[in-house]
């Protein structure tokens, strides 16, 4: 049995050197995130009346659904910042387990990594038991800097060990995702499909909380997600909550390794459902290729477009609770007289969801530079298909995206504001406000596409110019950032309707400017090496 685990450990060191940026990135900012709310939480509801509002807002089912329970005591701003993120932030953390663990086991299978490793003197379950420990000390430094970030914040209701147990919830959870996904690293014959069926599953425990959180406690604890919501942080600060989704995924674990043991390599026990014979026929299109290879990651997207839509239009029939007289949003949501809070609240929204409408469309341009380093892309393109063809169907397919995402995101914020609201905004206003974004969006694929055809390299620099287009389109006014450092992003350019006018010509000239940096993109991308 020990012969099985032979140099687990210098495994460890191998993996956690490949992980020196990828983890840490990731700790990194879940620590900044989790330390960094509380005091705007703080500033801004620590009045009584601002916190009763919140809580009003917070016991509509909707958003219990989607935020988990409130439990009994004083909704403290510690309590408060646990009903709001703990969740959220757990979610997070499961998806970069996942990551974590596929990459390192079923992902190094498929690029031949593991042969290499299985060739040295290490046992059979060395590398599966070295990723189990790198997840065990990855999530246990998230879960002690977490605490002390959180300890270190001086606020009252956010104690030292409400702290700990808060950053223990997280490392436990990111522990459950990381045993489900290793045990669908062993099931599953693909790393796709070790990633879609762990995810898979962390949807359902999800749904299957939010439906328990509504209507039974028994549905939501059969979820290890709503089993740990009950440590009640900032609360009453249960422990057990943590020791038992610790013993479940110990199961969990132990049935891996199992797996892991009697399967042959490259091997899974899910077996891979065939292809066709002959392609079908929008296959034979590089837009249709494009959509093959992006389907799920597109569909998911799009779906969770007219969730979190749908999430924010539940609270738009008590809006007027909600926003109260509360600094913050007055300053981050646009005023006018002449209009409702909801159309004014509705105008915010809006504006946040089309710039997150652009993140699959910048994950699918960069699909191309993955293609390439994965040695897939020279496959196509030494054919008879051009590059400018090939880069065309990518293209193509996130200007298609550009304008249904946005339309889901419409149809989510209405549907859920009309079941909640007397008089429910239109349709059409809805969907206009959030379609002239549009050509805005449109400025993203351009960048996107000069930076894959150019410098394929610098793809962070994209995410960062998306990050502070984000940042400055929904923090922009609340931080008095001056004018010419809004309008630094196509999102700045783009009126808030119903409140400001239309100009056509300003919609014109951004979409002009965003075909001139996709052609310029594309001629580049003919010319330049692959890899480079």
């Amino acid at each position: 049995m020990r012969g099985l685990f032979i140099n687990s450990l210098k495994l460890v060191r191998f993996i956690l050197r490949r992980e020196r940026i990828n983890s840490v990135i990731w700790i990194a900012a879940l620590v900044f995130i989790s330390a960094a709310i509380p005091p705007v939480l703080n500033e801004q509801f620590g009045r009584p009346e601002d916190s009763a509002a919140l809580l009003m807002t917070m016991e509509n089912p909707a958003m219990i659904a989607m935020m988990g329970p409130i439990f009994e005591g004083e909704y403290t701003i510690g309590a408060m910042y646990a009903n709001m993120m703990l969740l959220l932030t757990m979610i997070a953390v499961c998806i970069m387990n996942i990551f974590l663990v596929v990459r390192h086991t079923r992902g190094d299978e498929e690029k031949w990594r593991m042969e290499v490793i299985r060739s040295l003197p290490v046992g059979r379950l060395a590398n599966l038991n070295a990723v189990m420990i790198t997840a065990v000390i990855v999530n246990a430094v998230l879960a002690v800097l977490t605490g002390l970030g959180m300890a270190a914040l001086g606020i009252e209701s956010i104690s030292f060990g409400g702290s700990m147990l808060f950053g223990a919830a997280l490392g436990t959870g990111g522990l459950f995702a990381a045993v489900v996904a290793a045990l669908f690293s062993q099931l599953s014959s693909t790393s796709r499909g070790a990633v879609g069926y762990s995810t898979i599953v962390l949807g359902l425990l999800y749904l299957l909380r939010g439906i328990g959180d509504v209507s039974s406690e028994v549905l939501a604890m059969a979820s290890p997600l709503g089993m740990i919501l009950r440590v009640q942080v900032y609360v009453n600060n249960y422990w057990w909550p943590v020791f038992a989704v610790l013993l479940i995924s110990a199961v969990i674990a132990l049935a891996a390794y199992y797996l892991d043991s009697t399967r042959d390599m490259d091997q899974g026990f899910i077996p891979v459902k065939p292809g066709k014979v002959h392609a079908r026929k929008y296959m034979r299109s590089s837009f249709g290729f494009a959509w093959r290879l992006m389907r799920g990651t597109l569909i998911a997207w799009v779906l969770g477009m007219f969730v979190l839509s749908a999430s924010y239009g539940a609270v738009m029939g008590d809006v007027e609770t909600f926003i109260g007289d509360n600094e913050f949003f007055q300053q981050i949501i646009p005023q006018s007289p002449d209009f409702e809070q909801a159309e004014l609240f509705m105008t915010m929204i809006n504006a946040m969801m089309a710039i997150v409408c652009a993140v699959p469309i910048i994950v699918l341009v960069f699909k191309l530079r993955n293609e390439e380093r994965e040695l897939r892309a020279e496959h196509i393109i030494s054919r008879s298909v051009s590059r400018y063809r090939y880069i065309a169907g990518f293209a193509l397919m996130a200007f298609a995206v550009s304008i249904i995402a946005p339309f889901m995101s419409a149809a989510g914020l209405y549907s859920a504001a009309a079941s909640v609201m007397e008089t429910p905004i239109a349709f059409g206003s809805i969907l206009k406000a959030i379609m002239v974004y549009v050509p805005a969006i449109w400025v993203m694929i351009g960048v996107s596409v000069l930076i894959v055809g150019v410098l394929p390299k610098a793809a962070a620099f994209c995410w960062a110019y998306f990050a502070f287009a984000f940042f400055s389109a929904y923090l922009g006014a609340a931080l008095g950032m001056p004018e010419w450092m809004v309008k630094s992003t196509p999102f700045g350019w783009i009126p808030q309707l119903p409140l400001d006018e239309v100009h056509a010509l300003t919609l014109i000239l951004l979409s002009f400017i965003a075909l001139v940096l996709t052609c310029i993109g594309f001629a580049f991308y003919r010319k330049r090496d692959m890899l480079t």
